[in-house]
């Protein structure tokens, strides 16, 4: 499937709240490492309400010689993309400027932004750096303003939340099929969880006095009699293979989620 745009035959009033619901899929994790996008996947919300509008498009990956660059087997496990059916896809150059006329003057959404926009600015400056004599590409931060719901997340809940969490969190996870976790797909979750994230309360109750059971606005406090929670300790075995993983996610340029909404 190459890039695909689709649209309506509305106008968009300026005066209106335009957010694209975006998500990426990547050769790895870390661009600094040669790592490409894949896949970009965008839904367009006005003033909260999804519009049908969507943008979408597979990307073939190059590395700086110009040759495919061949995925891990470990990455195609995450999101479905095989090297074989990104052969015949669009180069990033080939979809840049459809991409970025979607995306130009919305408010991005996006949960880990620094991951997404981070790969984003990094092919547009790829190719600055190919047409250094030609018009320039500008970077995210110069088409649009962006949102971190993982940043958000954290505000919510006290520590940064994955999208999976939240989906389950909001109820919406039956919404969507994530057999695998493409860009497109998850943006449409994104989406359906943003618009329960930033839901008004329509009241809300938070007396003090005597609990009344039958008001599910009320506080319920815990008896300070209690039994105490049980902690269970990780076994040194767990501990070390922790240990391990967080060296292999640091080799690779990357950081755990807890310290990417600090």
């Amino acid at each position: 499937m190459n890039d695909t745009l689709s649209t309506n035959n509305s106008q968009i009033n300026n005066q209106e709240e335009r957010l694209i619901i975006l998500d990426t899929e990547t050769t790895g994790i870390n661009p600094k490492e040669g790592h490409r996008i894949v896949e970009i996947g965008c839904v367009e919300m006005i003033n909260r309400q999804l519009t049908g509008r969507t943008y979408h498009a597979y990307i073939k990956p190059l590395d700086p010689r110009g040759q495919v660059l061949q995925m891990e087997q470990e990455v195609i496990n995450v999101h479905g993309l095989t090297n074989d059916f990104l052969d015949d896809k669009p180069t990033f150059p080939q979809v840049v400027d459809d991409f970025i006329h979607f995306i130009r003057g919305a408010e991005l959404v996006i949960h880990n932004a620094k991951f997404d926009v981070g790969f984003m600015d990094h092919e547009f400056s790829l190719l600055n750096f190919a047409h250094r004599s030609g018009n320039k590409v500008p970077m995210t931060a110069d088409i649009c303003t962006v949102t971190d719901t993982l940043k958000t997340s954290k505000d919510e809940f006290g520590s940064p939340k994955t999208l999976d969490y939240l989906a389950r969190f909001y109820k919406v996870d039956g919404l969507i099929d994530r057999t695998y976790h493409g860009a497109l797909i998850d943006a449409q979750l994104l989406a359906f969880v943003y618009i329960e994230m930033t839901r008004k309360q329509s009241s809300l109750n938070l007396s003090v006095g005597e609990h009344n059971s039958n008001d599910a606005n009320a506080v319920r406090r815990l008896s300070p009699e209690r039994n105490k929670l049980k902690v269970i300790a990780a076994s040194a075995d767990e501990v070390e293979a922790h240990k391990e993983r967080l060296s292999v996610v640091k080799q690779k340029g990357g950081e755990p989620l807890w310290k990417l909404a600090n």
